[in-house]
């Protein structure tokens, strides 16, 4: 497979419809997720992951066993196993929101899983009780395809990133709510709090979310009316001053004034000649610009050098007791 086979074109204008639906599907998915899962710092415990056939919560405590729901993008099917060997599936197709959230908690009831959400969207400007959307219900099976593909390829590089930094760093996880692949470092520091302001998402989530100092980057479809094709984005909060006159990588980025991110369109690193270079890049670029305005102890949260597990290791001293 060459490098622009594996990463897929995935025009907006072409899965507008089906990226609306499916974000709403995760948002069900994901809400099932938050009512199950402990508490977390920064809400990881809420968000989605990239999987070998479409996106997951991975294992989900429920009454002394676990429950797990994956989007499969290969058989367009939402699975939900559960630790007992039950195990119920929802065909992805074109379907309303309403009949999809009436499916899974269906399901979910069926394996013996009483959950309860709150059956609302968060994070968007308009908003449809889940069981009232017979609005939304697109769903192009290859378009999903595509973007999971997509995923898969930006998970790898962000995990490769991650592994460069030795400091607080989230997995690299996929947000419902907003809808985007995200991977975020933190200095240590606690940050002033956020101004919140996202819409239809109370002003505590934001500030959770954002309590201590951060570096975030990541990749989203586009939309909105700012950037409206799929892109990468990075930024700081707080952001430091001189954020917007930043050398960065490569030269297909910039700053957006409007979000106060740092954006690489997606088709910039798709036809690169080294996409997975090209991406490096600009995460590294954007991070150390703003690790460096920002006053960061860059010694002290980044590794030297790659740390290969495959080479020899100096051993350990042994203790006095061991002796």
């Amino acid at each position: 497979m060459t490098p622009r086979e594996a990463w897929p074109a995935l025009p907006l204008a072409q899965w507008r419809d089906t990226r609306d639906t499916l974000q709403l599907w995760a948002q069900v998915v994901g809400k099932v997720r938050l009512a199950l899962a402990p508490m977390v710092n920064h809400w990881w415990q809420v968000p989605l992951y990239v999987g070998a056939r479409g996106l997951t919560t991975s294992a989900m405590p429920f009454a002394g066993g676990a429950v797990e729901v994956t989007f499969d993008f290969l058989d367009h099917r939402l699975r939900i196993d559960s630790s007992s060997g039950d195990t119920r599936s929802v065909a992805l197709e074109p379907r309303s929101v309403a009949d999809f959230y009436r499916a899974v908690m269906d399901a979910l009831h069926a394996i013996g899983v009483d959950v309860r959400i709150r059956p609302r969207p968060v994070e968007l400007p308009e908003v449809i009780p889940f069981a009232e959307d017979e609005t939304h219900r697109a769903y192009d099976g290859e378009a999903a395809r595509r973007f999971w593909r997509l995923l898969l390829q930006a998970d790898r590089v962000f995990h490769e990133f991650r592994g460069r930094f030795i400091g607080k760093c989230s997995p690299v996880h996929f947000w419902w709510g907003s809808f985007d692949l995200a991977c975020t470092r933190f200095s240590g520091r606690p940050a002033p709090p956020h101004p919140g302001g996202a819409p239809n998402t109370p002003d505590y989530v934001m500030r959770e979310a954002y309590s201590h100092e951060c570096i975030s980057a990541g990749w989203w479809p586009g939309g909105g009316g700012v950037v409206d094709e799929p892109a990468f984005y990075a930024y700081a909060y707080p952001e430091p001053a001189g954020c917007p006159e930043a050398p960065i990588r490569p030269e297909a980025a910039g700053y957006n004034p409007q979000l106060r991110e740092w954006i690489l369109p997606y088709d910039a690193v798709r036809t690169a000649a080294d996409p997975d270079a090209a991406l490096l890049a600009f995460l590294e670029s954007t991070y150390a610009a703003a690790a460096r305005l920002g006053g960061w102890d860059r010694a002290t949260l980044e590794r030297r050098q790659p740390f290969d597990p495959r080479a020899p290791q100096q051993p350990r001293p042994r203790s006095p007791s061991h002796s």
